[in-house]
């Protein structure tokens, strides 16, 4: 096993890691819309916050040299459901087919005050 972390994602909020490899696959923690460089949550707007978690996600990728088109399965976590469809648009701009396996699930609460936080498994 392997810890993979950038500063171009921001920093873990609690005892975990960004990503771990291990083996040919890296597993990457559930990232939100912060913006790593401020600290900041980057809008209230859900399509931005989109945009951002999946760049965030892209950085930490990015950082064992692999990309988003190396993703294979993805959770969505939406704190209100009728977001759904915006979050959608925004995601299928940044994957492409053939789509990764994907879940979404409503939740009440997130660790910080944001609408969406995605995790995914990349194949390295």
């Amino acid at each position: 096993m392997k810890e993979i972390e950038t500063d171009d994602a921001p920093a873990s909020i609690g005892p975990y890691s960004q990503a771990i490899l291990d083996g040919d696959r890296i597993y990457v923690s559930g990232q939100g819309p912060v913006d790593p460089e401020s600290g900041d949550v980057v809008s209230e707007d859900i399509a931005e916050q989109t945009a951002q978690t999946i760049a965030n996600i892209e950085a930490i990728l990015e950082a064992e040299g692999t990309a988003l088109d190396d993703v294979v399965k993805s959770t969505v976590f939406v704190r209100d459901m009728d977001n759904y469809d915006e979050i959608n648009e925004v995601y299928e701009e940044h994957f492409s087919p053939p789509y990764p396996a994907r879940s979404a699930v409503e939740v009440v609460r997130l660790p910080i005050d944001i609408g969406v936080e995605i995790e995914v498994v990349a194949t390295v």
